[in-house]
């Protein structure tokens, strides 16, 4: 492969790769348990920006239940975050004809 062409190939990585980054803060995704009474958003940066608590499941009598059920639902938003950042590496591997694990997602 002819040097120049090397180069321009990595300036066009280097470019996605701050794409990529710069599109991880606007991908959000939400986390539900308790069939939806505690809700958590994370970003593609895996920043918590919105928690909601049905009042229904606040019992001070019983603190687990509430932890419980807000560790499920961040843990159901960290999984969908990690699939759309896993897509979205994909895209733009497939763009650049990488592949995906090339992108370290």
């Amino acid at each position: 492969m002819n040097p120049m062409d090397m180069m321009k190939n990595l300036q066009g990585m280097q470019t996605k790769m701050q794409d990529m980054q710069s599109k991880l803060g606007e991908l959000t995704a939400e986390g539900l348990s308790g069939g939806g009474l505690v809700k958590v958003v994370l970003t593609g940066q895996y920043s918590v920006v919105d928690v909601k608590i049905a009042p229904e499941v606040i019992d001070p009598s019983d603190p687990g239940l509430l932890e419980d059920l807000v560790l499920s639902a961040f843990t159901d938003a960290s999984n969908k975050i990690k699939d759309k950042i896993q897509q979205e590496a994909a895209s733009i591997a497939g763009e650049m004809n990488l592949p995906p694990e090339m992108m370290g997602f």
